[in-house]
């Protein structure tokens, strides 16, 4: 395998369509932005910080990482492997159909990537957010570098920087299901977000201090403009491809690609952009320049012709496959998804409140509960250690965070981290 900076798309001012208006753009959003079918393929995308366990202050180089990662044999689950700009490895997996043979592949991916990473004298660890270090990137993408000239001038720079460089998540990619259903799902996936937060809040502490949040991650997130980062829901969520077109439309654009990744310091709903009130680079955009603004959207749930659920902190190996089957149980089987429905609303938009206190809210660890035993009572064999460890952490109140915590306020936050970074925790 070979470490590169991912690709993005060509030159936006002669390879695609003039785009004529903000309607003619919210035609090409729309349509596309879900795909009918069946839902039962599950994709997992799981983000690891990098450590130097000897000194865990120093992030690893981009070359450090490209050697590692150069190294690497094929891997059996079929994951790529990419690098976050603050060094943190991500596996990307295919997708598979059903939910526990994905989160087998990605556990046979992971522990081929952490024995790699181990035999060159790094770890990789499982936190929602760097505990220890202070944002710094070392991606060289220019993608990057433009993001955080963005983030500077829309005054939201060092939230920005945070984003990008000290966070990590576990990203769960499901089918949109059949079309008479999209409704439902994607409100189901929007209402489970904050329940979900609070299950998976293993984010406590944020460039060496406690930070007051469980979910440090998701309050970074919470920082950024929620034009670009918030729900996508509409009034009623009862057409989330028109919501959706509706939100790619508001959302300032942040960068353009000419082909030079150029970044976009005022602020441009990119609807002004379509209809002529604005030009940027002294032209009208393309289809492919909306394409690329879509890829610099960031909402809790994103469409993408399948549904790209993004709100879940990384968390330890020994709960991450739990977290993952319930979430896809509760969105793809019908009678766990109806207790989910229930058990969500009076918790369905406590975004801060699960960040904030996790599982000590006593209306999430109620609504958590419900949601955890409803896929505990679903789950496989193979699962059945890891889903009884989450049911347990669940009944007791307790976040990810908060075992993490204990560890830092026990060892000190850098003998912890490295004790994790060699396995040792």
């Amino acid at each position: 395998m070979t470490l590169t900076i991912t690709s993005e798309v060509g030159d936006a001012r002669t390879e695609s369509p003039e785009l004529t208006s903000a309607i003619s753009a919210a035609l090409h959003v729309g349509p596309n932005c879900l795909r009918d079918g069946d839902v039962g393929r599950v994709g997992l995308e799981i983000e690891a910080h990098g450590f130097d366990p000897a000194d865990p202050m120093r992030r690893p180089s981009w070359a450090e990482l490209g050697d590692v990662i150069a190294d690497l044999p094929p891997l059996p689950g079929g994951s790529r492997v990419t690098v976050e700009p603050g060094g943190a490895v991500e596996l990307s997996g295919p997708p598979i159909d059903g939910a526990p043979a994905a989160i087998s592949a990605m556990a046979a991916d992971r522990a081929v990537l952490a024995e790699a990473f181990a035999r060159a004298g790094l770890g990789l660890i499982l936190l929602g957010a760097d505990p220890l270090r202070p944002a710094q990137r070392v991606n060289p993408g220019a993608r990057y570098a433009a993001m955080e000239t963005f983030f500077d001038a829309s005054q939201t720079g060092a939230a920005g920087a945070a984003m990008m460089t000290s966070t990590a998540s576990v990203q769960v990619n499901l089918d949109a299901g059949p079309r008479e259903g999209w409704a439902e799902r994607v409100r189901l996936a929007h209402a489970l977000g904050p329940t979900m937060v609070a299950v998976a809040a293993n984010s406590p502490l944020l460039a060496g201090r406690f930070s007051g949040w469980r979910s440090a991650r998701q309050h970074v997130w919470s920082q950024l403009d929620s034009a670009r980062c918030g729900p996508v829901l509409g009034v009623n969520g009862d057409d989330p491809a028109s919501d959706w077109a509706r939100y790619a439309l508001k959302a300032p654009v942040m960068l353009l690609h000419t082909p030079q990744i150029v970044p976009v310091t005022q602020w441009v709903p990119f609807a002004d952009w379509a209809d002529g009130r604005v030009l940027l680079g002294d032209r009208r955009p393309t289809e492919a320049d909306l394409d690329y603004h879509l890829t610099t959207l960031f909402p809790p749930v994103r469409p993408r012709r399948w549904l790209e659920i993004r709100y879940l902190d990384s968390v330890p190996d020994a709960i991450w496959p739990a977290v993952v089957f319930t979430l896809v149980t509760l969105l793809d089987d019908p009678s766990a998804a109806a207790v989910a429905t229930e058990a969500t609303k009076p918790v369905a938009t406590a975004w801060d409140r699960a960040a904030q206190l996790g599982l000590g809210d006593r209306r999430l660890q109620q609504a958590a509960l419900r949601c955890v035993t409803a896929a505990a009572e679903r789950a496989p064999a193979e699962l059945a250690e890891s889903m009884q460890r989450l049911v347990r952490s669940v009944e007791q109140g307790r976040s990810p965070a908060d075992d993490f915590a204990d560890l830092a306020v026990e060892h000190g936050i850098a003998p912890a981290v490295a004790q994790l970074a060699q396995g040792e925790m």
